[in-house]
């Protein structure tokens, strides 16, 4: 397998729903591991909490994430983004607009100077996403 780089998100206490809605908005196959499936934690509190998942969409997206221990420090959003980019419009406006589903949109998905239409919104669960399409080629 060649090397790949994915985004890897950190959550306290909601990373199995993140990742379900992150489904709902990229589709694909979503595996869930708990803390409980591997013993990872002896704090009873944890054991349903995710200790790893894996969203695989049928486009070859893969994003990452899991709950952060009570132990660990955990700042949410962190200084990081989500960045999607393409050329089809349709699909990613889709996106957009599951993403920005009661989050807030901190640069509206428009025309950008570049000639691209893209936007920036920080989503209900606290994490940045910039989407990009590709604009016409002259």
């Amino acid at each position: 397998m060649p090397a790949r780089l994915s985004p890897y998100l950190g959550f306290r206490d909601n990373a199995r729903a993140a990742m379900e809605f992150y489904q709902s908005v990229l589709g694909g196959t979503l595996d869930v591991s708990t803390f409980s499936e591997f013993q990872a934690s002896e704090d009873p509190a944890e054991a349903d909490k995710v200790m790893h998942s894996q969203l695989e969409t049928d486009n070859g997206m893969t994003l990452m994430a899991s709950d952060t221990p009570s132990g660990m420090e955990y700042s949410e959003g962190g200084s990081h983004s989500v960045a999607i980019f393409g050329d089809d419009e349709a699909e990613l406006r889709g996106y957009w607009d599951k993403l920005s589903d009661g989050g807030t949109v901190t640069m509206p998905y428009e025309k950008a100077p570049w000639g691209d239409t893209f936007g920036m919104l920080v989503d209900k669960f606290g994490i940045t996403w910039m989407i990009n399409a590709a604009g016409q080629q002259q």
